[in-house]
């Protein structure tokens, strides 16, 4: 079966939020537009009315929709009961790959695929980690549990994709060199996501975009803003987004006396956030390949940044203007430094949106998981010539080892 001939594909995603989410959206939209029969199965338990209205938007376009079960982030006894529901459904389905992202996604499509083949079905049981459990340290006694998971259940996996290079590494050092094919295939935007924003009248100075929480460092950003009042530099801030400790960073910026100059919002589409500020940061202390990092410099608005993840593979011969993570002195200089020279920060965001537009899209990412799935299903040896093992986004071979 080549990338071009028609499949059964279902995605299966815990949390319908934030990038994870988007980059699951984008790959089951383009596929189905290049013909595919394409569902997804995600969390009924997370989102708001935001990711109720995307999906509301997203589900008719798909052969198979968006269909919510309950699944829980962590390790639970309630998850034999969620597999049952997710077998069900995707049984019903029958199809050609399973394509499983981010930790509890993965754990589902790679044990529902298994049981699967055991009823005679053969989908291919695709991998992508989306950072996931790769964040956990490997002397926490979680990392060593959940890596410990994940080697069993490459035992279960066809093929495993990676959003950025970071994360392969990640894989290679925490969890070991992977036993199946591999492909990296970059987040990508859509053609109109490249068109440039300008500031709002009434924009202010910073904009954080995001889940809220430690990983992401929301309180590092609200503490750099903080700094730079101590300064004698006192900015305005927006913060948009929804996150178990929301309460805990509203009290923060209340015990910092930073209700005057920090506002929060709720979730909102990133092109209708991005004229509210002048620049936007990205505090994280991990990520994977963040869509924000690529959707900010797709539209020219300047960015202040962490050196963490796949960020310095977007930030490709510029990662000196990169922060690094927790650190909320460093966090402060460079966004001083945006404040004292705006033009700089624009003129670089001009020159990073013209180098995306050749690296990041949407058609790239499809194709690269297109010919992945290709070859999974019709390896060589079957009365095909030779595919490559895994390509990127320029058609190189990435696979890290053929199968055993």
């Amino acid at each position: 079966m080549s990338e071009n001939e028609s499949m059964r594909i279902v995605h299966c995603v815990r949390a319908p939020i934030g990038g994870i989410f988007r980059h699951v959206v984008d790959l089951a939209t383009a596929q189905t537009a290049a013909g595919h029969s394409v569902g997804i199965v995600c969390d009924s338990l997370t989102g708001g009315d935001f990711e109720a209205e995307w999906i509301a938007r997203v589900a008719p376009r798909l052969a198979f929709g968006i269909t919510r079960f309950p699944m829980r982030r962590a390790l639970s006894p309630a998850d034999i009961a969620s597999t049952r529901r997710l077998w069900r459904h995707i049984a019903a389905l029958r199809p050609d790959v399973l394509h499983g992202h981010g930790s509890k996604g993965g754990s589902f499509a790679r044990l529902i695929g298994t049981a699967l083949r055991l009823r005679g079905l053969r989908p291919i049981r695709i991998y992508c980690p989306h950072g996931g459990s790769l964040h956990f340290d490997r002397g926490s006694l979680e990392g060593r549990i959940y890596f410990a998971i994940e080697r069993v259940l490459e035992r279960m996996t066809d093929g495993l994709v990676f959003v950025s290079d970071y994360e392969r590494r990640s894989y290679v050092e925490k969890i070991g060199r992977p036993a199946v094919q591999t492909a990296l295939a970059y987040n990508g935007l859509m053609p109109e996501e490249f068109e440039p924003i300008e500031p709002g009248p009434a924009a202010v100075d910073f904009l954080y975009i995001g889940m809220l929480r430690e990983l992401k460092g929301t309180d590092v950003f609200i503490r750099a803003i903080d700094h730079l009042g101590r300064r004698g530099v006192p900015v305005r801030a927006l913060i948009v987004g929804v996150g178990d400790e929301r309460d805990a960073y509203e009290t923060l910026v209340r015990d910092l006396d930073l209700g005057d100059r920090i506002e929060f919002r709720d979730p909102m589409p990133i092109r209708e956030a991005l004229p509210l500020a002048r620049a936007v940061v990205l505090p994280s202390r991990a990520e994977s390949l963040p869509y924000v990092v690529l959707e900010t410099l797709a539209a020219g608005v300047p960015l202040v940044a962490t050196h963490v993840g796949g960020i310095p593979e977007i930030f490709e011969g510029h990662v000196g203007r990169l922060v690094p993570p927790g650190d909320v002195t460093a966090l402060t200089d460079a966004m001083h430094r945006q404040i004292a020279d705006p033009a700089e920060g624009v003129a670089f965001a001009a020159a990073m949106r013209r180098s995306l537009a050749e690296r990041f899209t949407v058609e790239s990412m499809l194709h690269t998981i297109g010919a992945f799935y290709g070859r999974l299903r019709d390896p060589p040896g079957r009365g095909r010539a030779s595919e490559p093992a895994a390509v990127d986004l320029d058609g190189k071979p990435l696979g890290l080892r053929e199968p055993s």
